[in-house]
């Protein structure tokens, strides 16, 4: 996991330390010695949550700032490394059902994996606005003139590298 200090760790980690057991942070996987000189740096901090970010099996950015932008380009570069993007609005929208019992868990896991399907970092083209380049892709995060061609999905077919 690649974060800052998070505010009362314990309370709030707790139950997913449990559900992902090799969790990995720059802290588990350093000496507290080794990890010193960098303590009073934030940018040296985020370079290290950097290199976690792109070595992990599985990345998933909760915040989509420029480092998850730049970290998802560069999994997508290492060879479409295991990043998944979240579809935050649809994932408030199915907490609440779950919260208030109008969906069961099973039918919440369903939803949820489905929705991400086809959020998973796999090869796409970059959709270009000449018009409006603020609602363009963010080329960081999907540097396709960086990578190998690959053949555009059809409908009915998944696209490999």
């Amino acid at each position: 996991m690649a974060s800052g200090e998070i505010y009362k760790k314990e309370k709030r980690m707790a139950e997913f330390s449990e559900a992902y057991p090799n969790l990995v942070t720059k802290q588990t996987i350093l000496k507290p010695e080794e990890l010193e000189p960098f303590l009073n740096h934030a940018d040296q901090m985020a370079a290290l949550d950097y290199i976690v970010a792109i070595e992990s099996d599985i990345f998933v950015p909760t915040y989509e700032g420029n480092m998850a932008k730049a970290v998802e380009g560069h999994r997508r570069y290492l060879g479409f490394k295991t990043t998944i993007t979240l579809d935050r609005k649809l994932l408030f929208s199915l907490i609440d059902e779950y919260r208030n019992g109008s969906m069961n868990w099973d039918g919440f896991s369903v939803l949820v994996k489905k929705s991400h399907e086809e959020r998973r970092g796999k090869p796409t083209k970059r959709i270009e606005i000449p018009d409006y380049p603020r609602q363009e892709d963010y080329f960081y995060s999907n540097p396709q003139e960086c990578l190998p061609p690959f053949a555009q999905p059809s409908s009915s077919s998944s696209t490999t590298p």
